[in-house]
């Protein structure tokens, strides 16, 4: 009997910074606070199941260097009870990380990436044979130069990855970095062997080649025209879409599911980094439970509502009784 979540892809440290405004070019602004955290879409899913209480083994797979960062990371997931055993450390390059800049007020973030040893992660790196995951998440497409390389067929290789991961019997999850209208094209080919994705409004409009619209002017329509778009290019079982006003998941079957995002009241948000990973874990915890997709979103937005608590991705995700009780006393606001 298959349990659990191996999720592979983008290892990385966050180094967040709280700066009392955003800069013109050439200008100051002055930090006010800072903390060091995970980072990247395998990370941040796995220490938010970590932190949600997830009833189920976890585990990693991803390149670091064998420098502090990568020593923190690895000290981190064991004390998270996270399995490190293919979370290996890579000869010469440092372990990934980025500077974020959440400005106070707004939430806004922005990022400085540096890719490190992630740039190297392959096809070989990645052994489904010693693992009794029932999931496999992959993250973040687009940012993972040797995966997204494309093979003799012209499909990137993580095409390739996720297909042995679903030959060896897990589903397949797999989120991506927003990037450029035409590395999204290329993406395409992958769909197919993805049984679960993650994108936002950004990451759908580019994929779908439909306008969602932002704020007061988002589409529902759009929305849902685009997440039919993304199962008809091939993905397996749901495709979710997600943005600040909330979430919207559309089946293989063409079923149709909404959730509204969170009242977060704007005092208590620390920053965004991050949220919509713990949408991600969310949702995620609730289809290995076989709970139904509405109880999945539900959770999803609650855990993302709750991270936003916190400048960091993870840090004030609750245990998930308590985030679904977080979500429910502030109420969900229906898009405008």
């Amino acid at each position: 009997m298959r349990s659990g979540i191996l999720a592979g892809g983008n290892w990385i440290r966050d180094h967040v910074k709280t700066v009392d405004a955003w800069p013109d070019q050439d200008g100051l602004a002055t930090i006010l606070g800072s903390a060091v955290g995970n980072g990247g879409g395998p990370y941040n899913v796995l220490k938010d199941l970590a932190r949600l209480g997830a009833p189920f083994p976890l585990a990693g797979v991803g390149l670091l260097g064998d420098d502090a960062d990568g020593r923190a990371i690895l000290a981190d997931c064991r004390a998270s009870g996270i399995d490190t055993a293919q979370l290996r450390a890579a000869p010469g390059p440092s372990t990934g990380y980025t500077d974020v800049m959440t400005a106070r007020g707004t939430g806004r973030r922005t990022f400085f990436h540096h890719r490190g040893a992630n740039d190297l992660l392959g096809p070989g790196h990645f052994d489904f044979a010693q693992s009794r995951a029932r999931i496999f998440y992959l993250g973040y497409l687009l940012l993972l130069d040797a995966l997204d390389a494309p093979g003799a067929d012209g499909a990137p290789f993580a095409r390739d990855v996720l297909r042995r991961a679903r030959e060896a019997g897990l589903q397949t999850s797999l989120d991506c970095v927003s990037a450029t209208a035409e590395r999204f094209r290329a993406a395409l080919p992958v769909l197919p062997e993805v049984d679960l994705l993650f994108v936002n409004d950004d990451e759908a409009e580019k994929l779908a080649g439909i306008p969602l619209g932002r704020g007061p002017s988002l589409s529902r329509g759009s929305v849902e025209a685009a997440a039919r778009a993304l199962v008809g290019s091939g993905v397996r079982r749901w495709a979710v879409v997600h943005f600040p006003e909330g979430a919207c998941a559309c089946s293989a079957g063409g079923e149709l599911v909404w959730q509204h995002a969170v009242r977060v009241p704007p005092a208590l948000i620390g920053g965004s980094a991050g949220a919509g990973d713990a949408l991600a874990a969310g949702v995620l915890f609730g289809v290995h439970e076989g709970w139904t997709m509405a109880q999945s979103l539900e959770l999803g937005v609650c855990a993302a509502a709750a991270s936003l608590v916190h400048p960091s991705c993870s840090d004030s995700v609750l245990p998930s009784a308590q985030c679904l009780a977080f979500g429910r006393g502030h109420g969900f606001a229906a898009p405008s």
